[in-house]
């Protein structure tokens, strides 16, 4: 039972399901925007902490617990007071709703990526006591991304597009369209995807603001780099989304505190200008593009050679074979074909492309922009540190989103879940075609073909 003052919070924000997502809208001070959010996206949050426990253990042999604790120790004293008051409301309305949660727990939640996926394979030899000792790099290592602006769009002005690939069983939480409202003097308001409930940061990094920037990201494939004592990128990027207003605010606020967590490729579109960016930012060595007539994308291979080759292992840049180089060849080839005529509905068309370089004709597999690695027999895949290098590995594609000039002034995006060009997954008989991954039932869950939608 809700008291009266929590009830009003709730009352201010509002949510709505559509299309297989949960579109929120929170609204207030720090606090009441967590309070609202943790208090209606329960059931969410509660299935996600089902999944990720079980999952945790299966994936890298450890507790959720054991990464939870690590994530207190090295990151709760680095998290601003702002972010931790809507941290607390975010354990609060979940506890209001009969989930009970601590603000240590939201904060392992949102740290959970990072933790695992860039803090543990740079200490499970150490933790274990065998130096040499391989795990599993749990990152969202595999994502297609473009921006374009100038000759390149059909009005000369910026347009953008993303999709995330990632597990299957993580990826289906990837279904939270989040609009936060900031009180006056607050920074910006923004809109967002979030890979999950009670997320302080997107993670799946689409933002559009009202400062009118539209910022996306791929993640630097075989980045290999660590600061125990730095500040988390969720944290980070959270900062530089509601308080930077150009590109030059948003790269310095990124950089405060780097800790080379979550290491990316960011693409930045600036709507006030018309100018788009590039920001590789490894631990060491960064390196930022812009221009005001072209194209960038992103597609996990890494283009900066110092970050490239000292601060990843190899990470496919010249093999078609993988992932990361059959990509950035279609990036080059459909830039190339649509040069000139880019705007919304182009873009999900390139966000939905399944042309096989290699192979050299149209084939859902690991190599395309729209990725399908639950289909693909990874005949030509040999590198051992490439992400996903199992054949039929339940993964993949997760979603896809994109904005234009008309929807950044408007603070609004477009939003599609599942995968970018529609193709449903159906975890029953994926299992059944590979009874290899029946150990995942009851954990993984049917991703049916939705359409685009318009969060506005």
């Amino acid at each position: 039972m809700l008291t009266t003052e929590q009830q009003q919070m709730v009352d201010h924000a509002q949510l709505q399901q559509i299309n297989g997502w949960q579109h929120i809208k929170v609204k207030g001070s720090p606090y009441e925007r967590g309070f609202q959010e943790g208090y209606l996206l329960v059931d969410e949050y509660k299935d996600a902490m089902r999944v990720y426990e079980y999952m945790t253990m299966q994936t890298f042999g450890m507790p959720y617990d054991f990464f939870a604790k690590k994530s207190i120790e090295l990151h709760k004293d680095k998290i601003p007071d702002i972010f931790i008051q809507e941290l607390q409301g975010m354990a609060d309305g979940l506890t209001a709703a009969g989930y009970e949660t601590s603000l240590d727990d939201v904060i392992a939640w949102n740290d959970w990526m990072e933790i695992t996926g860039y803090w543990w394979p740079q200490n499970a030899g150490k933790v274990m006591g065998r130096e040499a000792m391989r795990t599993h790099r749990k990152q969202l290592n595999s994502c297609s991304a473009i921006v374009a602006t100038g000759n390149a769009t059909v009005d000369g002005k910026p347009y953008l597009g993303h999709q995330s690939f990632d597990e299957f069983w993580s990826g289906q939480y990837f279904n939270v369209c989040k609009r936060v409202e900031v009180e006056d003097g607050d920074g910006h308001s923004f809109i967002m995807q979030a890979s999950g409930p009670c997320m302080l940061a997107s993670m799946t990094d689409f933002y559009v603001t009202d400062a009118h920037l539209n910022i996306t990201e791929t993640t630097l494939a075989g980045f290999d780099r660590y600061d125990d004592s730095g500040t988390p990128e969720w944290v980070r990027i959270r900062d530089a989304v509601q308080y930077s207003s150009n590109i030059d605010e948003f790269v310095k606020r990124l950089d405060e505190g780097n800790n080379g967590g979550y290491a990316n490729a960011w693409l930045i579109a600036d709507h006030n200008t018309g100018e788009i960016a590039r920001y590789e930012q490894g631990l060491e060595f960064t390196s930022l593009e812009r221009t005001f007539d072209g194209t960038f994308f992103g597609c996990n291979a890494v283009f900066d050679p110092r970050i490239r080759n000292l601060e990843c292992k190899d990470n496919g840049f010249n093999d078609p074979r993988q992932q990361t180089g059959a990509r950035r060849q279609r990036w080059m080839e459909l830039i190339d074909q649509y040069y000139g005529m880019i705007d919304v509905e182009v873009v999900k068309k390139m966000l939905a492309d399944t042309y096989d370089v290699y192979l050299g004709y149209n084939n859902p597999s690991s190599r395309c922009i729209c990725s399908h690695y639950d289909v693909d027999p990874q005949y030509y895949a040999d590198d051992p540190d490439a992400v996903w290098n199992i054949p039929f590995y339940p993964a993949g594609s997760c979603d896809a989103k994109c904005a234009g000039p008309d929807d950044v002034a408007h603070m609004k995006m477009w939003g599609r879940y599942g995968r970018a060009d529609g193709v449903e997954f159906n975890a029953e008989d994926f299992m059944d075609q590979h009874p290899l991954w029946k150990w995942m039932e009851g954990y993984l869950e049917d991703r049916p073909t939705q359409p685009w939608t318009l969060f506005d």
